[in-house]
């Protein structure tokens, strides 16, 4: 297990438990009560440290190494139901972007979301989840057959950004992410949009529109992540702390800005912390969402649709 540097404390108390445990084994002396204690201390810290996080330390939280990513989310969700689709039908099969059909129970969904590898070789492979516009014209393209089937849209958001090199803007790749917010504004299926990760800038939004817009606790979503504001700003990544915070980027202050409509808890010390009850919470969220929409019809969808987005930004005086 990898822990982050203001996660040091309870590294410590997990050693120190470790070591009683061992002793006891190791040794007829009774530390039944001294590992009870170590173990009160460390629920005590655990529960302390994350109820007071900042914005960064959330920020850090979402690109945990160990922290679940999308297919994780897929497949622990579907099992072996999920079929997924590839290509975008014009240019090549973008990695970073993946998507396909599969079942919640017997009802079907249609999954797409931005994937990232877990070591160099397969971030490298999936391009560190930073998707080209034919990873978006194919989250278009099976949008549009979810639609044609009437098959609910799930969209997993978790992405550093859409890719900026020079061949992706070549491509188009504002057009793509421009045509995929259009798009998804009036498609007549249920859209379920979850982000688990990172949620940043066009990339996010390239997938991002939707009925329901949940987030996980420590997430973020923002135009911009916070060492580029940093260094726009102070023309240094040091003040990322503080860009962080002025950014407004965590689940609650985007949920007080009605920018997104719920907030998903996560287990205590994140999403990797306990992956069986991560998963169970977002498949819960997805079901839950999916009834609130299930009876309504294709004109009521992109009524409800529009009528979210055209009240953000809105302030009464």
């Amino acid at each position: 297990m990898e822990y982050l540097d203001f996660e040091l404390p309870i590294k410590e108390l997990e050693e120190q438990l470790e070591k009683c445990a061992l002793i006891g084994q190791e040794s007829d002396v009774d530390v039944t009560q001294t590992c009870k204690q170590i173990e009160k201390k460390l629920a005590a810290t655990k529960k302390d440290i994350y109820k007071n996080l900042t914005a960064w330390q959330r920020v850090q939280l979402s690109r945990h190494p160990n922290r679940p990513y999308t297919l994780d989310y897929i497949n622990a969700i579907c099992g072996d139901t999920f079929l997924e689709l590839h290509g975008d039908r014009n240019v090549k099969d973008d990695k970073a972007m993946i998507g396909g059909l599969g079942k919640i129970g017997d009802q079907s969904f249609m999954f797409i979301g931005q994937q990232k590898g877990y070591n160099t070789k397969t971030r490298q492979y999936r391009n560190f989840g930073m998707a080209n516009p034919e990873g978006y014209r194919k989250a278009l393209r099976l949008m549009k057959s979810a639609e044609k089937f009437g098959v609910p849209v799930v969209s997993i958001v978790d992405t550093p950004g859409a890719y900026p090199g020079l061949e992706a803007e070549e491509r188009g790749q504002g057009e793509a992410i421009a045509r995929n917010i259009l798009e998804m504004t009036r498609l007549k299926v249920p859209i379920i949009v979850m982000i688990i990760g990172e949620g940043a800038s066009g990339g996010a939004l390239g997938i991002g529109v939707g009925n329901k817009v949940l987030m996980l606790e420590n997430t973020w979503y923002s135009v911009i992540s916070p060492e580029s504001c940093s260094s726009i700003l102070w023309r240094s990544w040091e003040y990322k702390e503080q860009a962080a915070e002025a950014l407004k980027l965590t689940a609650t202050d985007m949920k007080k800005q009605k920018l997104i409509d719920e907030i998903v808890k996560e287990p205590l010390g994140g999403a990797h912390a306990n992956r069986p009850e991560a998963f169970l919470t977002v498949k819960e969220s997805i079901l839950k969402a999916f009834d609130e929409f299930k009876n309504l019809s294709p004109t009521e969808l992109v009524e409800q649709r529009m009528n979210k987005y055209s009240e953000m930004g809105v302030f009464k005086g």
